[in-house]
């Protein structure tokens, strides 16, 4: 058994790990799937970001979650961290892969190498090695869940998106793909969503001249990703596209 969680969410008792969770996007999934009954495995790069985000949740009464502080780069770390998630929990309900860079947007043929690979790295590879290291625990799972963040940028391509959208479209192939390998033999299911125009720090950065209070808030996509998250999810490998509204849009 996890530790105590708030009883009747949706997730509750359910061990969810959420990448890139200090901030954004993965902040409003962590504090929502709490609200839900979670228990969270918090994933982020600085330490001092999930200690506030811990704080912030036990402030609202929930169970101290689980922080892991990793740079989602230290791949075979990745491996260990699913060790001691065994060790710990016998299993894993809900894999959150959040965590994503930007990248600059430059014109395919001035992108500097070092910042090609982190994008790859970081936004495709490192999901990768999640679903490596976290299917086993999934497996173990009476329902394991697999959600990543995808992107309006595998719709059709766009100039100086180059690194951005081929590491976002690599991981809708492969979320798919994987999706399609499990569904018969496992409890398991994966899908993606694309949350739209949001106002995290990186669409800030991508649209620097767009009004971010015409946005939606990072908290209006959290309930997207319990409904995917959540035990009685039956869809699988599809990419759940999100209106203005936060609400799906029935495009794929």
């Amino acid at each position: 058994m996890t530790d105590s969680a708030p009883a009747g969410g949706r997730l509750s008792g359910r061990v969810a790990l959420v990448t890139g969770a200090s901030r954004g996007i993965g902040q409003a999934i962590a504090e929502r799937f709490a609200d839900e009954g979670a228990h969270l495995v918090l994933v982020a790069r600085t330490q001092g970001a999930l200690e506030e985000l811990d704080d912030a949740l036990r402030a609202k009464g929930h169970p101290a979650p689980t922080l892991v502080p990793l740079d989602l780069r230290a791949f075979d770390t990745i491996d260990q961290v699913g060790g001691a998630l065994f060790e710990r929990f016998k299993r894993l309900d809900i894999l959150v892969g959040n965590a994503g860079v930007l990248g600059t947007l430059t014109p395919m043929h001035q992108i500097k190498p070092e910042d090609w690979a982190e994008v790859l790295d970081i936004n495709l590879t490192a999901n990768y090695r999640l679903l490596r290291a976290m299917d086993p625990l999934l497996r173990l799972s009476t329902a394991g869940r697999a959600v990543f963040l995808s992107s309006g940028t595998t719709k059709e391509p766009r100039p100086y998106w180059a690194a951005y959208g081929v590491a976002k479209m690599g991981l809708e192939y492969m979320v798919r793909s994987y999706a399609m390998e499990v569904e018969k033999v496992s409890a398991i299911k994966a899908n993606l969503i694309d949350p739209g125009a949001t106002r995290t720090r990186m669409r800030a950065i991508a649209y620097p001249g767009e009004a971010p209070q015409s946005l939606k808030s990072p908290e209006t996509v959290a309930s997207a990703f319990v409904d995917l998250a959540a035990a009685d999810c039956a869809i699988t490998g599809q990419v759940v596209r999100l209106d203005d509204a936060g609400r799906p849009t029935g495009d794929s």
